[in-house]
């Protein structure tokens, strides 16, 4: 993702993970999307930002240190290239859509088939292994479900997020990838998930094939750690 130049930042310490988690606080969190009255020009911005937004006036938050009251945000274009780093301000913001909000929201009647739909369709139905977890769409099925605007593909993967605010044990974590890969068998799609822990956001797949270490990514970049609910983190 090309990204434009930040705005002044908050120097955020590496024992503060809840803070360096998020670009911008409590209110929204990585992945959330945000319906924005306007988006604020910069230069080097693409040619085609502008357009993308005019279609669908949405950013998805990233991870980043930002000013207060400043927002790191992705603007996503039509194509899988474009997609482009910018920032909002906490008065651009409309509406915010974390992926849990949208975990019930249905596609257009004629979308319904598409297999990221489908495979979605039927872990809101089937997979009891995740009753109870805080979950939802990301990607290009969590920002067509948010915004409306066709975006998901046949070839589509189906993006999760899934919130582990308290510790996931290596077999937890095994059992959810396996059911994960199960649905994905049946409905043709391939499905990444992602844990968002207190160190940032780790792969499940990581999590569950127990490595030493596991890639977490938070607002200082992507760091190597030994516990994702723990404070110390190690560089990549």
């Amino acid at each position: 993702m090309r990204t434009r130049a930040a705005p002044p930042v908050v120097d955020l310490a590496f024992d503060e993970p809840a803070r360096a988690a998020y670009s911008c606080g409590v209110q929204q969190r990585a992945h959330d999307l945000l319906k924005l009255r306007g988006l604020r020009h910069f230069d080097g911005e693409p040619a085609w930002v502008r357009d993308a937004f005019s279609r669908a006036p949405f950013g998805v938050v990233r991870r980043a240190q930002v000013a207060q009251g400043f927002i790191a945000i992705g603007i996503r274009g039509k194509r899988r290239a474009e997609r482009h780093g910018a920032w909002a301000h906490d008065a651009d913001v409309e509406a915010v859509f974390s992926p849990e909000d949208l975990v019930d929201v249905t596609p257009a009647p004629e979308r319904h088939t598409l297999p990221a739909f489908a495979a979605l369709a039927a872990l809101r139905r089937d997979a009891v292994i995740l009753n109870g977890l805080a979950w939802g769409p990301a990607g290009s099925a969590g920002f067509e479900l948010a915004t409306q605007v066709p975006t998901v593909t046949p070839s589509s993967d189906l993006d999760l997020l899934i919130r582990a605010p308290e510790r996931m044990s290596h077999e937890a974590a095994l059992a959810l990838l396996a059911e994960l890969h199960a649905h994905a068998g049946r409905t043709g799609v391939r499905i990444d998930a992602q844990l968002e822990t207190p160190a940032g956001g780790i792969a499940l797949a990581e999590l569950a094939a127990g490595r030493a270490r596991v890639m977490a990514r938070h607002a200082h970049g992507p760091r190597l750690v030994a516990d994702a609910w723990s404070v110390k983190m190690e560089r990549a």
